[in-house]
């Protein structure tokens, strides 16, 4: 199982299009390679000699077989914690069970016992989010420490942090959307609400645990010694507390009897909107080969749709009007989609075709697809006496108000004002993900440099009549290096600004997992506000 919404029986392309953007392609391999298979494998020996499966096996035995995991933020956490690998200790993602698409949360208990750091719990509420929005029935796969005690203060007291899980699962299980705890492991402190909160429990007998405070804790506190499974084993919830519902001998037993669970679910109501698939007109293999390592460089928009959309579908709306952006009708893999993507500078009458195309695609009840490379809005004194602030709001209030299910991928820069306009974090894509060669920043790097050592510049000039030159040059680089660093995908992708940073020519596979899930259920009716015209 890879981290890009792969087939499980499936690996990553053998075939990689020769071209310039090899590197980005090889970059992103190894970090992933790195995330699902640590150097250091002896808490993973441990973990397999005490009877337990890998995490990434249990999710292979529970999703049906030959079917697809679109696996979520698999590099979460990169570089953030020192030598805890990528992935934050926890596996998210949407697989099917039975045939039924599932949210899959998931513990890691190799990195540190499963605990919990800060990006593991923004994660975990990511997918519940992701749940919530699409009516996704919530499989927990629980071997969890709980809180990551050294980083308590990032974890415990805000109102996106840990306590935040079990207000969700109550608002879910308001909702009628069901939940499923499989304990597995450790079950501690805290997260011992998660089995407690969920519809129906799973404990694996003598591996899995729950209570409040584990036996360190009771001792300290009653001065009682108790042995972890006398405190709070499967036996003594299955037949004592009856936190338990269902005792499994081992990990295979227990996801077999998630499997059955998930088969007497309600019916699941499906917004019947997909057509016949048809191949693209070129092959998404192919698809690197179009996009260049220097960023500066644009590439053809139109051409590298064809690699993602399904053959003949494209049906473009004022192609010849504020044709710096492209607003098409087409589909992937039958899903129908409203294309929205750049393929240059935004401009005013770019973006009131955008928000007209919006408007229509809202009122036929149509995804909305948003493909950015964007720098931003056009300055300068013509177009802002020509009102592109107006315009460009115009752009942002549909964006902002649009009830259809909305999906972003960035394909290159995601600079200033752009991103708003084209569905950034902000504006709730129902998913989001990265290029490896896309960036995402206030502005570019070139520019903010600019700027930064102008105003710097400025300033000494006033305060000191001279400017060491030296000195500024050293700072230049300095903001050019912060801004590249900063403005990198696998920047964003370790603090979770979106789903999950995948190759190009698995984006047409990608979007259609992804527009699976978010036509399961009719959109509300959209309503916008005002237009200043």
């Amino acid at each position: 199982m890879e981290g890009n919404g792969l087939s499980k029986n499936e690996g990553q392309n053998d075939h990689i299009a020769q071209c310039d953007y090899a590197p980005y392609v090889t970059r992103h391999q190894e970090l992933l390679q790195q995330a699902l298979h640590p150097i250091d494998t002896s808490a993973l020996e441990r973990h397999i000699a005490r009877g337990k499966l890998p995490v990434r096996t249990r999710i292979d035995e529970l999703i049906d077989a030959g079917s697809a995991f679109l696996e979520l933020s698999p590099l979460a956490g990169y570089e953030l914690y020192g030598d805890i690998p990528s992935g934050a200790g926890i596996v998210t993602g949407i697989g099917q069970v039975m045939g039924r698409p599932v949210m899959i949360i998931a513990n890691d208990a190799t990195v540190k016992g499963g605990t919990y750091f800060p990006t593991t719990v923004k994660k975990h509420l990511r997918a519940q989010d992701i749940a919530f929005e699409n009516r996704l029935p919530c499989i927990y796969l629980v071997d969890s420490g709980g809180a990551y005690l050294p980083k308590q203060d990032e974890v415990f007291p805000d109102r996106l942090h840990f306590g935040r899980i079990f207000f969700n699962q109550a608002r879910l299980s308001a909702e009628r959307i069901p939940q499923i705890a499989c304990v597995m492991g450790s079950c501690t402190a805290g997260g011992a609400y998660v089995p407690a909160m969920s519809d129906q429990v799973i404990m694996v007998e003598e591996q899995g645990t729950i209570f409040l405070g584990g036996p360190p804790l009771v001792k300290a506190a009653t001065g009682e010694e108790v042995s972890a499974e006398d405190l709070g084993g499967a036996h003594v919830h299955g037949t004592i507390s009856g936190v338990s519902d269902y005792t499994a001998k081992d990990d295979y037993e227990a996801l077999k009897m998630v499997r059955e669970l998930v088969m007497h679910f309600e019916p699941d109501s499906r917004w019947e909107i997909r057509a016949k698939s048809t191949a693209p007109l070129h092959s998404p293999t192919l698809l690197p080969t179009l996009v260049p390592t220097d960023r500066k460089k644009p590439f053809p928009m139109r051409e590298a749709l064809g690699h993602i959309l399904d053959g003949g579908s494209l049906s473009e709306f004022k192609r010849d009007f504020g044709n710096t952006l492209i607003t098409a009708f087409a589909r992937i893999e039958g899903y129908p989609v409203g294309i929205i993507a750049n393929d240059g500078i935004l401009f005013s009458e770019s973006a009131q075709k955008g928000a007209h195309f919006i408007e229509l695609c809202c009122q036929r009840k149509i995804p909305l697809l948003f493909i950015q490379n964007i720098v931003g809005f056009m300055v300068g004194k013509e177009y802002e006496h020509g009102g592109i602030a107006k315009h460009g709001a115009k752009l942002v209030h549909a964006v902002a108000n649009a009830k259809v299910p909305k999906l972003t991928v960035v394909v290159g820069g995601s600079f200033g004002a752009g991103n708003y306009a084209m569905c950034g974090r902000a504006y709730d894509p129902r998913f989001l993900f990265l290029w490896p060669n896309a960036q995402t920043s206030v502005m570019g790097p070139e520019q903010a440099a600019t700027v930064l050592t102008n105003v710097k510049r400025d300033s000494s000039l006033k305060k000191n009549g001279k400017v060491d030159e030296k000195a500024l040059d050293a700072f230049s680089r300095e903001i050019l290096e912060q801004y590249e660093h900063q403005a990198d995908a696998y920047y964003s992708t370790a603090r979770l600004w979106d789903d999950g940073v995948i190759l190009p020519q698995d984006t047409r596979r990608v979007l259609s997992l992804a527009l699976g899930v978010v036509t399961r259920h009719e959109p509300e009716e959209s309503t916008f506000g005002v237009f200043r015209m």
